[in-house]
């Protein structure tokens, strides 16, 4: 029986600490894009959005890196981050991407995320366009 109530209390302190790191991590979050120019927190809200968007609408497995400007910058106007050249990593390979992000007022939070993912790019175009491996 003591070995079931410490299993209990283990399990009640457990839960006590997940809640609060992960509020605590989105407060953190909001902390650091409170502190950004409002262009860049977009394309960072825009990021955040994206790679989640991306991960449950593709094939693509592992992805780890979205770069919103490697082949043209990314435009911020009327709270909309449009990439016509950016990429993302998955499985240590680029790929091509295009999107469109709508940022709600604040620039804190993307409210839609439009993407279109593109072709592999070689490894030896990966300099030019400022990716890494």
């Amino acid at each position: 029986m003591r070995g079931a109530r410490g299993l209990y209390r283990s399990l009640f302190v457990v839960g006590i600490a997940i809640g609060p790191h992960v509020a605590f991590a989105d407060a953190s979050m909001d902390r650091v894009l409170q502190k950004l120019e409002p262009e860049e927190r977009a394309h960072q809200a825009c990021s955040l959005r994206g790679l989640d968007a991306i991960r449950k609408g593709t094939h693509l497995k592992a992805i780890d890196r979205l770069k919103t400007s490697s082949r043209n910058r990314a435009t911020f106007k009327d709270n909309i981050v449009v990439a016509n050249g950016a990429a993302i990593r998955a499985n240590h390979r680029w790929y091509a991407l295009k999107y469109k992000c709508a940022v709600t007022d604040d620039q804190m939070k993307a409210k839609t995320f439009d993407f279109q993912v593109g072709a592999e790019i070689p490894e030896d175009q990966w300099e030019d366009f400022g990716l890494w491996k």
